[in-house]
């Protein structure tokens, strides 16, 4: 019986030849025939909005494909058992965060084996004392700011399914699958907005995102978007924990890029959906985190420290 499952594989428990207990993930036989159906359909549905007056000089078509590649590249488990393996190098300098071990002479193309991580049940957290809630918040939003801002290798799929706290105190990051390399610029000018937002120079947030941006529609006002970009990082800066929300600012942020003709580059979509969806999960671990404090020495790090190579 499989100990986990999804869309693409299950997740069965066994025994290498040496008794390391390992977990091991096989992909499903119908999951590459049915992807490619879904993402077909979303590329043609993409072709035919794209020629509609709602969505003209809009880059849907370009999205769209970024998207499909993403989700297509889930399938390849060759690939996810190296991004296993780059997650955990990468995450072995955040405190209290563990990726599994993978082992490659296991692996195959259709299937990966990682170390075995005995324990990991979604309620576990709630058992936990209050100050070990906070420790694990800081632990998972730090592994995410590691990885976009010092890193550039982002997981995009931290869902509680792949998130997990253990009576160890530690948070065990799984599934890789879904993950995604910045270029080093846009790492950097994500760092950089990050860093400015937190210390509320809104002018310069308004310039990192038309920068950072794909492109411009032809009735695009650029001076109206910088203003009002600089006055949305203004209010947000120095609120109180509990009242500042990244999925209330991004919100607002791709919709003033939408009223005033900003395309945000395509490769950002992902990995800012991965922010947002840990946002939920983390409040619930420390309704009290401070985003933006927290985010400070990662930003040094990515900013001003030396990085590794990939």
């Amino acid at each position: 019986m499989p100990v986990a499952s999804g869309s693409v594989a299950c997740v069965y428990r066994a025994t290498l030849h040496d008794g390391s207990a390992v977990a091991v993930k096989l992909r499903r036989p119908e999951a590459e025939r049915l992807m490619n159906l879904d993402v077909e359909v979303f590329r043609r549905s993409a072709n035919l909005l794209a020629r509609m007056p709602v969505a003209r000089d809009l880059p849907v078509v370009d999205v769209v494909s970024h998207m499909g590649s993403a989700v297509l590249g889930q399938l390849d488990f060759t690939r996810e058992a190296d991004n296993l393996r780059r997650l955990r190098e990468n995450l072995a300098v955040v405190p209290r965060v563990r990726v599994p071990k993978t082992y490659p002479e296991a692996c195959r193309p259709r299937s990966i084996v990682v170390e075995f991580v005995p324990g990991l049940e979604a309620g576990v957290a709630a058992r936990c004392t209050p100050n070990a809630r906070k420790q694990f918040g800081v632990s998972a939003l730090t592994s995410i700011y590691q990885m976009f801002f010092v890193d550039g290798f982002v997981h995009c799929d931290m869902h509680p399914g792949n998130l997990y706290c253990t009576d160890r105190y530690q948070v065990v990051v799984l599934d890789a699958g879904f993950s995604v390399q910045l270029t080093d610029r846009l790492r950097r000018l994500f760092a950089e907005f990050f860093l400015n937002m937190a210390i509320g120079r809104g002018d310069r947030c308004s310039e990192i995102v038309l920068e950072s941006a794909a492109g411009l529609r032809p009735d695009a006002d650029p001076d109206a978007f910088w203003e009002r970009m600089a006055d949305l990082v203004h209010r947000n800066h120095g609120l109180p924990a509990r009242e500042f929300s990244l999925m209330a600012f991004a919100a607002e942020m791709f919709d003033l890029q939408r009223r005033f003709g900003v395309h945000a580059a395509p490769e950002l979509i992902f990995p800012l959906l991965s922010l947002l969806v840990i946002e939920g999960t983390v409040r619930e671990l420390d309704p009290e985190i401070d985003f933006q404090e927290t985010a400070k020495p990662v930003l040094n790090r990515g900013l001003f420290g030396r990085r590794k190579a990939a």
